[in-house]
């Protein structure tokens, strides 16, 4: 998978910079854990650090290409391009000799062959970056989803990037500082696609080239969701999903080194393993390791709430038992989750606050750790309920009729625990009806269709372009700073325009959320799971775990830091933490705890300097 960075300045020598660079990329060593290198032309230096996925004796980077014994590109490369055989063949066509058997050299090659148009041909994940010696030139390029991040900020006549903004950090005179817009991000999980929550920094945008050349920089779209009619009728829709789907599977199953899969029990999880175990029964002849997370019970039965009706382990252990799967439960403990360690490395993963459910992520982080000690490549079931219409808000009426962002509706301002000053000045909530109008307007419709087909292509749009990012980062972020590459199947750019055109009657033709994922697997999956309500990640049951949220909130509120007294609203703070501990699997307060206590820890390990 790997972790990028790098320096272009068309204003100094930076063959000066060796330690500068070698710094910024060492930042991405949990993401590179295998090897390290770096490349530094005049006005270029390219870092990277190398998880060894595919072909591992060779693929070192930064990867030159050589023309009569000169350099004439040099390319730094994070991810994975699924179709690399055969674009190697057509490059082979067209002339180009390969020293390896990686990706990497494919990528560098369909370069060479058709410029910045080759990042039209690549399936897959990917962020990466070109230097082009002959036009001295830097090319930033971002996989269609997203789902490989790439961070850049101008800097001096040039620019920095970076898989993560530590890498942009770790230059000596960039400086934590955030300003309202990107506080407003940090707080609540929501950003427009390129916003970044660090001051002057941004993000490649997805399906986006940024091309820096002594001119300056320069932004070109090379993808993106297309309205289209959709004339297939529900049979053929059905059989074209599940086409789509082994063909993903297909590609996404080749690595060279040990593959797993991710399994809850729901929907998601449970089609992308039944295909990867069935495809390397065939192929390789032996099943696929799956992995699976649940929490003690601690003496609390479990409740349901609003995300999850059910506990996962029955549900896993069916599946299991019908497709035997080489499987393993991983029972997270409570204090483990709660460990101020694993806290701190969530915190360290993100370069910001954590902003997804309340013990999710350091159990997400905690699962990732074990999973990768026998496994370096992982499936996951994650973007399933994006792309094919799962969640509440594409169905329910309140949604369809309320003009705000789904996931925020009827959730309390999260900037109510910072000062009074500091909360209005922000004005969240504003920003949360700017985005939504925003990204509205921008949604591809097709002429003719009625106000509710606009609207569920609205909603649908809003969960692709401004939720599913959040998810891509956690998942990135947690399993990235082990080591460990997660795969996304329902990424996959051909079946999410695909399903983005299909009409809502045919994706809950039985009445039921996600009910083409369910046709086109039937046939894979027990019973059990074709008629198990989504349920989301699992979260620890265990009021113990609240109990220590709220004890840490309490010596923070005994002995505040200068951080908490100048910036933060005790009075707020303290309001969490007076109410009564839950016993459902997650309640709002026990989020807004967690959450606050990550957003502190931010500020004050990262030494966070907000310019307001």
């Amino acid at each position: 998978m790997c972790g990028i960075a790098g320096w272009v300045d068309y204003g100094r020598n930076l063959k000066d910079e060796q330690p500068i660079v070698q710094t910024m990329t060492d930042t991405m060593a949990l993401r590179g854990p295998d090897a390290r290198g770096i490349w530094i032309d005049a006005h270029a230096a390219l870092g990277h650090r190398r998880l060894s996925v595919i072909d591992l004796e060779g693929g070192a980077q930064p990867m030159r290409a050589v023309e009569d014994s000169k350099t004439i590109a040099c390319l730094t490369y994070s991810g994975e391009v699924y179709n690399y055989v055969e674009l190697r063949e057509t490059l082979k066509r067209h002339g180009h000799t390969f020293r390896t058997k990686s990706d990497t050299e494919v990528v560098l090659r369909a370069y060479l062959e058709w410029g910045e148009a080759c990042a039209e041909r690549l399936v897959g994940m990917f962020a990466f970056a070109i230097w082009d010696v002959r036009k001295e030139q830097l090319l930033l390029v971002r996989d269609r989803l997203g789902v490989k991040p790439l961070f850049y900020q101008p800097f001096g006549r040039g620019v920095l990037f970076g898989s993560e903004p530590k890498a942009i950090l770790a230059h000596p005179q960039m400086r934590p500082h955030v300003g309202l817009d990107g506080l407003r991000r940090a707080l609540s999980v929501t950003r427009m696609p390129g916003d970044a929550i660090y001051d002057g920094m941004r993000e490649v945008k997805p399906g986006h080239i940024v091309r820096v050349s002594r001119d300056g920089l320069n932004e070109r779209c090379y993808w993106k969701l297309e309205a289209r009619e959709h004339t297939d009728s529900l049979d053929v829709t059905i059989d074209t999903v599940r086409a789509h789907l082994e063909r993903i599977i297909e590609q996404q199953t080749v690595t060279d080194v040990p593959l797993c899969s991710l399994l809850s029990g729901g929907l998601d999880s449970s089609a992308v393993t039944a295909l990867a175990d069935k495809r390397l029964r065939q192929r390789d002849g032996h099943a696929l390791r799956t992995y699976s997370v649940d929490f003690p019970e601690r003496g609390v039965p479990f409740g349901a709430d609003h995300s999850r009706d059910s506990r996962d382990t029955p549900f896993v252990r069916a599946f299991v038992e019908q497709l035997r799967t080489q499987h393993t439960e991983i029972v997270l403990d409570t204090a483990q989750i709660a460990a101020p360690e694993v806290r701190r490395a969530v915190v360290d993963a993100y370069d910001a606050n954590w902003k997804i459910g309340s013990d999710m992520c350091p159990s997400a982080y905690l699962l990732f750790n074990t999973v990768r000690r026998d496994s370096t490549v992982a499936l996951s079931g994650e973007a399933a309920d994006e792309v094919f219409g799962g969640y509440r808000w594409h169905h329910q009426p309140q949604f369809l009729e309320a003009k705000t962002l789904p996931w925020k509706m009827g959730l309390a301002d999260p900037a109510r625990v910072l000062t009074p000053e500091l909360c209005n000045a922000l004005r969240v909530p504003e920003y949360w009806a700017d985005t939504h109008d925003q990204v509205c307007h921008a949604t591809p419709t097709l002429p003719g269709e009625t106000a509710l087909a606009q609207r569920r292509r609205e909603l649908s749009f809003l969960g692709l372009t401004c939720w599913l990012p959040n998810l891509l980062d956690r998942k990135d972020r947690l399993s990235m700073a082990v080591g460990l590459e997660v795969r996304v199947p329902y990424c996959d750019h051909e079946l999410v325009q695909y399903l983005f055109n299909v009409p809502w009657e045919m994706k809950s033709f039985d009445g039921r959320e996600k009910s083409l994922l369910r046709a086109a697997c039937r046939d894979l999956l027990p019973d059990a799971i074709l008629q198990r309500k989504k349920s989301a990640y699992p979260a620890t049951q265990d009021p113990a775990y609240e109990r220590m949220l709220q004890q840490r909130m309490a010596d923070l509120l005994a002995n505040p830091s200068p951080r908490v007294q100048q910036q933060f609203d005790r009075d707020a703070m303290r309001s969490l933490i007076d109410k009564p501990v839950g016993e459902s699997s997650i309640n709002w307060h026990r989020v807004d705890v967690d959450h606050t206590l990550a957003l502190v820890d931010w500020l004050e390990r990262h030494d966070v300097e907000i310019i307001v």
